[in-house]
């Protein structure tokens, strides 16, 4: 068993970009990959919260991620989101994934009923016996309204090795600490990312790998930078781009769903990239769009 996690770093959930009629951009999509690839980001995350999953059809969500690991073309590992409410809907996406070409997908915790820690465990065992594509769980208990239990992720970690990394969306360290606590010693090379943006420099000094952070959309420099200072060693560094990142987090608040927030301080920084969602997503007011602008001038982004 190698040592060493298959990925780490900082990969970015790549929002889906439509048109105003609700189709998928393509040609935004690229101008959006082509940016993020010329950042230092150590893969790149499709089909995410922030890129809109949970409102596809089920077409429009193979069309997409065909699209984009066809056109990232191995320049950069590409993770695709597979989750679905169902066990087989899930494996069915897994299998697609594995077709085209991902080098990995990631699966958040099937969501509307609440599972029992054993009803949980055979839903991803089933999936791990089925994929041979490597797996990273998502916990986001804010969105599922379950947390994954340490346990199980101990379990799985522990029982199949395809199941390589967790994506933990908790606002707080502590699970994410646990979790460090209890799967490390077992398997070294499971990869433990923080989900929220603020919590990437605390996962790293708990001993874990890196983050799957929104902001790396339109941020690379402050969420790259933090990792590859720290791996410098160079803490004041650190510290300097940990305050700009700070300002970040309210961004995500200004309306549920976040995505067009996202979306804008993409543009705003420079990919004129088209800001539509998929219903029931709405368009931001002129208020949200002039605090998204405040955030970016106070995360010194863009200039006043």
């Amino acid at each position: 068993m190698t040592m060493k996690p298959i990925f780490s770093g900082v990969i970015p959930p790549v929002p889906t970009l439509f048109n105003q009629a609700g189709q998928f951009d393509s040609q935004a999509q690229a101008a959006l990959i082509d940016r993020i690839l010329l950042t230092p980001v150590d893969g790149l995350f499709f089909l995410g919260s922030a890129g809109e999953f949970a409102h596809m059809t089920d077409i429009q969500r193979k069309e997409v991620a065909e699209f984009c690991v066809k056109y990232v073309a191995k320049r950069k590992p590409v993770l695709i989101g597979i989750a679905h409410s169902g066990t087989f809907p899930t494996i069915e996406f897994g299998q697609h994934a594995e077709s085209i070409g991902a080098d990995g997908v990631v699966i958040v915790n099937p969501w509307y009923n609440p599972l029992t820690e054993a009803n949980l465990l055979t839903h991803y065992k089933t999936i791990a016996l089925t994929l041979k594509l490597p797996i990273i769980l998502y916990n986001f208990p804010a969105l599922t309204g379950q947390s994954l239990p340490v346990s199980l992720i101990c379990s799985l970690a522990e029982q199949h090795p395809n199941i390589v990394g967790l994506k933990d969306t908790v606002d707080t360290l502590s699970h994410i600490r646990e979790t460090l606590h209890a799967v490390k010693p077992i398997r070294p090379d499971f990869a433990v990312f923080a989900g929220y943006d603020e919590y990437l420099l605390g996962t790293l000094i708990l001993g874990g790998d890196g983050c799957i952070p929104a902001s790396a959309n339109f941020a690379a420099d402050l969420t790259c930078g933090i990792y590859q200072a720290w791996q410098n060693h160079d803490l004041s560094k650190v510290i300097e781009l940990q305050q700009k990142l700070s300002w970040i987090p309210p961004l995500y608040s200004l309306d549920s769903p976040f995505y067009n927030t996202v979306k804008l301080a993409i543009r705003l920084t420079g990919t004129d990239i088209p800001v539509h969602s998929l219903p029931p997503a709405a368009p931001l007011t002129l208020e949200m769009e002039e605090k998204v602008k405040t955030i970016l001038i106070q995360s010194g982004l863009i200039d006043k």
